[in-house]
C-alpha cells in the first residue's frame, strides 16, 4: 500500500514561520506516520524531517549538504559568511577538528571553573541591587566566561559594549525591521574588533596561549597549508564566544525550572550525576533553536518520499526534544529521564545531533555543558536569593524564546 506524503495546501508558508513559531514543523508533521512532510517556503518547495530516523538522515553527509542551506540574514547575523556552518566533506571535517581541539578535559575544567569565579563576582555586586534581572545579568557574566576562556583580553570599559553586540546577533537573525539591522551592525563591529585581535596575535604584538580560541584560530591552517584569512579567523573565535552567552536564555530557564521544581535544588547542588541530568533537561525541556537547515546532495527516494537535488531540507530541533514517540511524558519536566539514557546522537538535539569529530553536530555542546553545571551547582549551593511575583512564562512564537522577565530575583546573598 502506498502512503501519501502529507503536505501543505497553501501555496506559501513563509508567514508561518513566525505565526507558530517552535510548532512550526511540530504541528505539520507529528500527527502523521511519516518523519517527512512538504511545505513551501519563499516560494520554494521544502521538505520538513522530524523524528530519530528524520534527524539520521539530515546529519548523513552522503546525501545532505550545507551549501546555501542557510539564509543570508542568518549568516550576516548568527552564525557570519562563509562559517564552519556551511561547509561540506573534508573542509568541513578540517575545520571542525579545530574547533574540537579547544574542547580537552582540562580546556573544559578550566571553563567550568571560570564561570564559577565569575558568579562569585556577579553575587557580590547583586547583594547591593534591588533587584536583578537574570537573563541580563548572566549574558554580561558569560561574555566575561566566553572572552577569559577563548583568551580574548577584554578592558573593563568594553565589557557592556561587546556583551550587548553579542546579544543582538543572537537576538536578531529571526528579527524584521531596526532590530535585524543593529544585528547585522553587532556583527560588523564584533568581527572587525576580533580580526584586529587576530592580527596583533599573528604580528606577535598580543600574546596569546597556545590551546585557546584566539591563539589557535589565529594560526591555523585550511586544506592546502594556508593560514585563514584574518576576517574568517575571527568569525570563527565568534563563533566560540557567541554561544556562550546565548546560553544565557538556558540559565533564565533553567533558574524557572529551580523555582517551579525546588524538589530539584538539593539534589543539584550536592550530586553531580544529578546535576549533569538537570542541564541535560534544561537543555532538552526548553525551547532554544527551533530547527536547522540543509541541501540534498542528489536525487532519492525515502520514506516514499522523492528528495530533488538542492532541495531545501529542514529538521525539527523542537520538535524531536519533544516527540512523544522519543520521549517519556515530553511536556514534563523530569532530570531522572537521563538516568539509563544511552547518549544517542539523535534524540537529544537542542543544538543539533549527529557525530562530534566528522558531523555537524554542534562543537559548542561540551562547553553549553559545563556553563550550564557551574552555573547551576553554583545557584544552588552557594546563591541565596527570593523571587518576587512576575510572569516567566514565554512564547513558543518568538524565535529565541526567553522568560518573559527575564527572571527577576532580589534580596541577592551569599549563602555559605
Amino acid at each position: 500500500m502506498t502512503v501519501k506524503v502529507p503536505k501543505d495546501k497553501t501555496i506559501d508558508n513563509t508567514l508561518a514561520i513566525f505565526k507558530d513559531g517552535y510548532n512550526f514543523i511540530p504541528k505539520r508533521i507529528q500527527n502523521h506516520h511519516l518523519d517527512v512532510y512538504e511545505t513551501r517556503v519563499l516560494g520554494e518547495k521544502v521538505a520538513l524531517l522530524s523524528g530519530i530516523e528524520g534527524a539520521k538522515l539530515f546529519y548523513d553527509t552522503s546525501r545532505m549538504n550545507r551549501k546555501d542551506a542557510l539564509p543570508k540574514r542568518v549568516l550576516k547575523t548568527l552564525f557570519g559568511e562563509d562559517a564552519i556552518q556551511t561547509m561540506d566533506g573534508d573542509a568541513h571535517t578540517h575545520r571542525k577538528l579545530l574547533f574540537m581541539s579547544l574542547m580537552t578535559p582540562d580546556a573544559l575544567q578550566e571553563l567550568y571553573e571560570i564561570t564559577t569565579k565569575n558568579w562569585a563576582h556577579f553575587t557580590k555586586k547583586w547583594s547591593s541591587m534591588k533587584k536583578v534581572t537574570l537573563y541580563d545579568e548572566s549574558r554580561e557574566l558569560l561574555c566575561r566566561t566566553a572572552c577569559e576562556w577563548a583568551g580574548i583580553p577584554l578592558a573593563e570599559k568594553e565589557v557592556k559594549k561587546r556583551t550587548r553586540d553579542l546579544s543582538n546577533m543572537i537576538d536578531g537573525f529571526s528579527a524584521v525591521g531596526p532590530k535585524h539591522i543593529e544585528s547585522r551592525r553587532a556583527r560588523k563591529r564584533s568581527e572587525e574588533w576580533i580580526e584586529e585581535l587576530i592580527l596583533q596575535v599573528r604580528k606577535g604584538n598580543l600574546e596569546a596561549e597556545k590551546g585557546k580560541a584566539i591563539y589557535e584560530m589565529a594560526m591555523h591552517k585550511d586544506l592546502e597549508g594556508q593560514p585563514l584569512d584574518a576576517r574568517m579567523a575571527a568569525i570563527e573565535v565568534l563563533n566560540v564566544i557567541r554561544p556562550l552567552v546565548a546560553i544565557s536564555k538556558f540559565i533564565a530557564f533553567g533558574a524557572v525550572a529551580l523555582h517551579e521544581h525546588p524538589e530539584t535544588q538539593t539534589r543539584v547542588a550536592l550530586d553531580d550525576e544529578y546535576l549533569f541530568q538537570f542541564a541535560q533537561e534544561v537543555r532538552r525541556y526548553f525551547p532554544f533553536v527551533p530547527f536547522l537547515g540543509a541541501r540534498v546532495d542528489h536525487d532519492f527516494t525515502w520514506q516514499q518520499y522523492p528528495f530533488k537535488k538542492d532541495q531545501l531540507v529542514l529538521i525539527d530541533i523542537y520538535g524531536i526534544n519533544h516527540d512523544p514517540k522519543i520521549w517519556e511524558n515530553p511536556d514534563q519536566f523530569n532530570p531522572e529521564r537521563f538516568i539509563d539514557w544511552d547518549g544517542g546522537l539523535f534524540d537529544l538535539v537542542p543544538q543539533g545531533g549527529g557525530g562530534y569529530y566528522k558531523g555537524h553536530r554542534c562543537p559548542g555542546e561540551w562547553p553549553t555543558i559545563e556553563v550550564l553545571q557551574a552555573s547551576f551547582r553554583y545557584m544552588t549551593k552557594h546563591l541565596g536569593y527570593d523571587v518576587p511575583k512576575q510572569d516567566y512564562s514565554y512564547s513558543l512564537k518568538k524565535m529565541p524564546a526567553l522568560p518573559k522577565s527575564g527572571f527577576i530575583i532580589s534580596n541577592v546573598h551569599f549563602k555559605n
